[in-house]
């Protein structure tokens, strides 16, 4: 397999990651013309675990590193894939509640404080693992949660800014921010769940544990086989609108079609590359870097889909800030692996 093991170049693959991650739901949003997101949803699945079946076959298999994917599943045991399919049945989850507010209250909201929530408790659930696999914690400890404290300011004005523009346009501002907050706390523990699956030296003889590329795959299966559980619940009760039928499903044309399953790609790829470069940083810092898609989705939210259009001017006050407390919480957790 191919793995990246210098911090220069797992910091440009993390950014990768995050503009991943920030743009997929640009795909939701071009659906969502015609195509409801709990419809939507089914081809992101079918994106999701095609990239990772090829990104197995593919870097996962190539190079002098490690076990090749089908030598690595063949000595996989049951608690390391129980482990990568719990994180990816979690995550699945909290995306669709993320999906879901991304319909209601737009990428500029949803992402922010989902996104941002995900963001600060997943870089404290994976600083706690640390702690319980080291005993000590890695890098400036006081740079990582400057970051995260100027994270969840960013968080707050974000509801703050999505509040004046319900206010605004006259309608209730409560489903989006608590769609929001549910999918965050979900999302923030999956990559924890996923990590604790992986081998950290990948002997050739086998231990049990997964390569990343494994890992990311038995992910992927865990929100395959949890996709048809918990999207007919949405699909029966949704958060606004009437309820869908699988029937209507089959009545999308192949460019609906292919569209979410672009979104899984774009999603899954930066899944691939984060872990493919985890090892050269801790994983709080790998994590937090990753995860800094609400800086991206703001920027496609406001300026792209004008989703703030109509807000009262103070707003853009609020907005501006908010970007530039999530970019300096960036830039702290990047500095604080030094």
């Amino acid at each position: 397999m191919i793995l990246v093991h210098n911090y220069g170049l797992a910091i440009f693959f993390f950014a990768v990651t995050m503009i991943c991650w920030g743009s997929w739901a640009n795909t939701q949003k071009l659906a969502a013309r015609n195509w409801r997101f709990e419809l939507f949803y089914w081809d992101l699945t079918l994106g999701l675990l095609l990239t990772a079946t090829l990104a197995a076959f593919t870097v996962g298999s190539m190079g002098s590193e490690g076990r090749p994917f089908l030598q690595d599943l063949a000595q996989a045991d049951a608690s390391s894939i129980a482990n990568a399919m719990l994180g990816g049945i979690v995550w699945n989850l909290g995306n669709i509640l993320l999906v879901a507010a991304i319909a209601v209250a737009g990428m500029s909201v949803g992402f922010p404080i989902g996104g941002g929530i995900a963001w600060i408790l997943g870089i404290g659930f994976n600083f706690i693992l640390i702690l319980i696999d080291k005993g000590s914690p890695e890098g400036n400890v006081l740079l990582l949660f400057t970051g995260v404290a100027v994270i969840i300011a960013a968080i707050y004005l974000s509801m703050l800014s999505y509040k004046r523009l319900s206010r605004e346009q006259k309608k209730p501002s409560a489903k989006g921010i608590l769609l929001s907050v549910a999918a965050g706390v979900l999302i923030a523990f999956f990559y924890g769940l996923v990590v604790k699956s992986l081998d950290n030296t990948f002997l050739s003889g086998g231990t049990g544990t997964l390569t990343p590329f494994t890992g990311v795959f038995f992910f992927a299966v865990g929100v395959t086989v949890s996709t048809p559980i918990f999207n007919p619940i949405f699909m029966r009760y949704p958060v606004q609108g009437e309820p869908v039928k699988m029937k209507e499903y089959f009545k999308g044309s192949l460019k609906t079609h292919s569209t979410g399953i672009i979104g899984g790609f774009i999603w899954m790829l930066g899944m691939v590359v984060s872990f493919m470069s985890a090892g050269a940083a801790n994983p709080a810092i790998s994590y937090g870097l990753s995860n800094a898609a609400p800086v991206v989705a703001i920027l496609w939210g406001i300026f792209i889909w004008k989703e703030f259009k109509g807000a009262p001017k103070s707003t853009n006050t609020l907005l501006v800030i908010m970007f530039v407390c999530f970019l300096i919480g960036l830039v702290l957790i990047t500095m604080s692996n030094s």
